[in-house]
């Protein structure tokens, strides 16, 4: 039994002038067709490519590929309806389905980031027994471990939040169910909630961040000694990773591990990993990868013969 009485919600999403609406739907729309054009190229792109499917590094990256269009479609497909037919209501069933998925996909994005880091650093500070220990049996059990780990955290957020006593009212200052904007709306005390919410948040946060700065450090420790085009590779794809983890981790942080702030800094920050994110990981991956680059343009070859033979 929830301590809820409110059965639907009413999302404030991007108010503003029709014209306003309309750029925010433009703007949304395009960020929304890179996340699922660019991952789903990313995914094909190293599904169909035999030596990058076998390299650890390509397989997790599929994975979070398929990550990030899992978690742009959380709430954005929604949020076009709202901003093209001016309908923001959601049900409670619904919120809580939101809230729940939003977290298990960001949990297991989260832990696969640190699977990622860990790989590169086995690749390049243990070279010589890479292929042994990040062989397919260990990657996917690895892999398998992040979807438990995201499932447990979901799980987590959705039973804390289905106890907050909601009597009304019912307006939320976000394009989605974000449970900081639900907390504001308990009509007693949630302190309990509170320390859960913060508890769950550091333990799945806080020691993946940490597995990514030892990682990270003890990797550019050992690059400092090369200079040569191996080290130069490994500073590419590491820069790259980087940046993909501060996308993700910058506005994490800045909205669930602080106590307080406004409506419209955390709403920027929630479309922030919720949407431009998802849509930056495969143009950094892409654009700053020549294996990849070198793949995308044997899938293009290959789609052009495909086409020419078709047409004969």
């Amino acid at each position: 039994m929830n301590g809820s009485t409110v059965t639907q919600f009413i999302l404030l999403g991007f108010s503003g002038s029709q014209s306003a609406q309309l750029l925010v739907l433009l703007l949304v729309l395009t960020c929304y067709t890179i996340v699922l054009v660019g991952n789903l190229l990313i995914m094909v792109t190293v599904w169909t490519d035999t030596k990058l499917f076998q390299c650890p590094m390509y397989f997790f990256l599929a994975n979070l590929s398929l990550l990030d269009i899992s978690l742009g479609s959380v709430a954005t497909p929604k949020l076009l309806t709202d901003l093209l037919f001016s309908g923001c209501t959601i049900s409670y069933g619904e919120c809580m389905v939101q809230i729940f998925t939003a977290h298990f996909l960001a949990g297991v994005e989260v832990f696969v980031l640190s699977v990622m880091a860990y790989d590169r650093y086995v690749a390049i500070c243990h070279p010589l027994r890479y292929t042994t220990i990040m062989d397919r049996q260990h990657c996917l059990s690895l892999l398998i471990l992040c979807w438990v780990g995201g499932l447990i955290h979901g799980i987590f957020q959705a039973v804390v939040t289905a106890q907050l006593p909601l009597c009304g009212p019912n307006i939320l200052d976000n394009f989605f169910c974000d449970i900081a904007q639900l907390k504001k709306l308990a009509c007693s005390d949630i302190y309990v909630s509170e320390m859960l919410y913060v508890y769950s948040d550091s333990l799945i946060i806080l020691p993946n961040l940490l597995t990514l700065l030892v990682s990270y450090v003890t990797i550019l420790a050992t690059l400092c000694g090369r200079f040569g085009k191996g080290g130069r590779k490994g500073l590419s794809t590491c820069g790259s990773h980087l940046m993909v983890v501060f996308l993700l981790y910058g506005p994490l942080l800045f909205v669930y591990m602080k106590p307080s702030a406004t409506s419209k800094v955390d709403k920027m920050a929630s479309i922030f990993y919720m949407i431009v994110t998802p849509a930056l990981n495969p143009l950094i991956y892409s654009l700053r990868n020549k294996e990849m680059k070198g793949a995308l343009g044997k899938l293009k070859n290959k789609c052009k013969h495909f086409l020419l033979n078709h047409q004969e």
